[in-house]
């Protein structure tokens, strides 16, 4: 029986998390009763039993012929409740306004939760239609601008062994070529993604140091064909005022009198 800080694990919250979090992964695959059964290693009639229970409260959804499972209304709900409740982003969102104004691209802030990132707010460009909000989206941290910025911030001994997982042909799936990497981003203070996460797409990460090791980030992405070098150097400047405005109107990573200091 596994334990955490000392108490022991209750078996069925563990398998209720264990399945929100194996639906929420699949977006928009839908899953079979027998796939998630296999999944998790539990009885068809146990699983079954515990996605009707789910349906009801309306955690998980259902196909009009009851044999198609996905993730329900409620998770969006309280993924919306942890967004609004959370000072730091609170506090971020208008220098995020503020840096999608000044350049025209799309902003993001992420915090790192294990080994991903989770996308927490997104400003997107107006002039580049094809993307699409990542808010409540993750990303391997080891393939994004912003998780390379918030790894950096973190000493190489904790880096996983690789290979890590490939998005594009150019993602670092080797831990010394990670490691490297890192080395130049905390020599340069901010990371650069060139098409490791979205082929096409350029990103510029930085750590947001209201906490140490830094847990949250914000990024700049732009498509390859409009970054020229001086629009690059502008997005760099812009992105570096827009973290120092942020860094001093966070202290601490309380975003106010009275907020609460949440360990993650």
């Amino acid at each position: 029986m596994s334990e955490t800080g000392g108490v022991r694990e209750v078996k069925s919250a563990a398998r209720t998390v264990e399945l929100l979090e194996l639906l929420a992964a699949r977006g928009d695959r839908p899953a079979r009763l027998q796939e998630l059964a296999d999944e998790l290693a539990v009885p068809r009639s146990s699983m079954y039993a515990l996605l009707q229970t789910l349906i009801s409260r309306g955690w998980v959804r259902t196909d009009v012929t009851g044999s198609l499972y996905g993730i329900g209304i409620h998770a969006l709900l309280t993924g919306t409740s942890y967004l609004d409740s959370d000072p730091r982003v609170r506090a971020v969102r208008p220098y995020l306004d503020e840096a999608s104004e000044a350049l025209g691209e799309t902003i993001h802030m992420g915090r790192l939760d294990g080994r991903d990132v989770a996308y927490l707010a997104t400003r997107e460009s107006h002039e580049y239609l094809r993307t699409i909000s990542r808010v409540g989206r993750r990303l391997p941290a080891h393939a994004g601008a912003l998780g390379k910025a918030l790894l950096a911030e973190r000493p190489d001994s904790e880096l996983p062994e690789g290979p890590y997982e490939s998005l594009t042909p150019n993602t670092h799936t080797g831990r010394e070529p990670l490691a490297a990497e890192l080395a130049e981003v905390r020599a340069r203070g901010y990371s650069v993604d060139r098409e490791e996460g979205v082929l096409g797409i350029v990103g510029f990460g930085f750590a947001l140091r209201y906490d140490s090791p830094a847990q949250d980030a914000i990024s700049c992405s732009a498509p390859v064909a409009r970054l020229s070098a001086g629009h690059e150097e502008r997005i760099v400047a812009v992105m570096r005022e827009i973290r120092a405005k942020i860094e001093a109107t966070v202290p601490g990573g309380v975003g106010g009198s009275g907020s609460v200091h949440w360990r993650r």
